[in-house]
Order: C-alpha cells, then sequence, then structure tokens
C-alpha cells in the first residue's frame, strides 16, 4: 500500500475532531482544535489531509455560504439548515420529495445522481435573542 492510501497519524487526527465536531468546522478551525490537544501539524498538511479523506468519502467537503469550505463526517446523505444570524450549521435528515427530485431533472434534463439542498433561516437561540 502507498502511503497515499495509508490513513497516517495526521490523517487519522483531522478524522477524529471531526467525528468528535457537530459544528461542520472549517479548516483553520480544525487546526484551532488539534492545537488545543497538542497536535501541532502545518497547515498543507491539514489541508491535504481533509483533501484526501474527503477524496475517499470519510468526510463531506461543505461549500455553504461563505468563503470557506466546512467538513461534515457524517457521509449519510443529508441537507444542510444554515443560520443568517449567527452562521450555526445544522443537519437535516429529511428525506427529499422524489416528485420533486423528479420535477427537477425533468426541467433540466439532467440525470439526477445526488442532491445538497441548502436551507437558511434564523435559529431558536438568535431568534430568542431578538424577542
Amino acid at each position: 500500500m502507498t502511503r497515499r492510501g495509508q490513513l497516517t497519524v495526521q490523517r487519522k487526527a483531522v478524522y477524529d475532531i471531526l467525528t468528535e465536531s457537530h459544528d461542520h468546522p472549517t479548516a483553520a478551525e480544525v487546526i484551532e482544535r488539534l492545537k488545543s490537544k497538542d497536535q501541532h501539524f502545518a497547515y498543507a498538511t491539514v489541508y491535504n489531509s481533509l483533501r484526501y479523506l474527503s477524496e475517499e468519502g470519510m468526510i463531506r467537503e461543505l461549500k455553504l455560504d461563505g468563503d470557506a469550505s466546512r467538513y461534515d463526517a457524517c457521509t449519510e446523505e443529508h441537507q444542510h439548515i444554515v443560520c443568517t444570524v449567527c452562521g450555526k450549521v445544522d443537519e437535516v435528515f429529511t428525506e427529499l420529495p422524489a416528485k420533486w427530485l423528479q420535477t427537477v431533472a425533468a426541467e433540466t434534463g439532467y440525470t439526477i445522481e445526488q442532491q445538497h439542498v441548502l436551507v437558511k433561516g434564523v435559529c431558536p437561540a438568535c431568534r430568542e435573542k431578538t424577542n
């Protein structure tokens, strides 16, 4: 097995951070969490580890609002909802209606292979602050 295909110590450390996280951290947040555990890796190592884990299907890279990608260790099919006030990201496991996907396919001519819908709203904590 080549080094490329191995789950190195660094890749495992990054993966562990993501499996412990439920807030879909950015690469910068992963680096900070590694540092808080006295694990100091070069930035390139962390970014390369995230790319490797994503390419291997062990994590999902989420390109949501904003510039920075977020990372999710839950690879089960699901959607995301983002708070427009604080930026919090939560998971939504409600299935998309098959009829809707069929309509999208008919309208666009695409064969739907996968889907990711991003829903936006105000989270309960932010909504409570405004009341």
